[in-house]
């Protein structure tokens, strides 16, 4: 069992920047995979980025180039710097890790999501 604990949301002008953090205990090595996923308001939920054990790094169109997900094994964090934020990033972003056990099966551990709100 993994726990997942999201932090760093909060109120942020067009353009500017947040870092959200995905703290997992009691391990981050136990998980296969870390993602982010976002609940927009009337949408439903998307992935913005994801990042595997070995580093392997994939985003959502939306954000390319804007958002870059990092891991820090020896904190047992991944992180999400978000830059040139717009309003259309606004949001519930949740932390997904995944762990895959020896026979191929898969379990998903979600956390209680941080709100990034993007406007003035």
């Amino acid at each position: 069992q993994v726990q997942l604990v999201e932090s760093g949301g909060g109120l942020v002008q067009p353009g500017g920047s947040l870092r959200l953090s995905c703290a997992a205990s009691p391990s981050i090595f136990s998980l296969n995979a870390v993602g982010w996923y976002r609940l927009g308001p009337g949408e439903q939920r998307e992935m913005v980025a994801r990042i595997t054990s070995n580093g392997g790094t994939n985003y959502a169109d939306s954000v390319k180039g804007r958002f870059t997900i990092s891991r820090d094994n020896a904190k047992n964090t991944v992180y999400l710097q978000m830059d040139s934020l717009k309003p259309e990033d606004t949001g519930i972003y949740y932390c997904l890790g995944v762990h895959i056990d020896p026979n191929g099966s898969p379990s998903g551990y979600w956390g209680q999501g941080t709100q990034v709100n993007v406007g003035s």
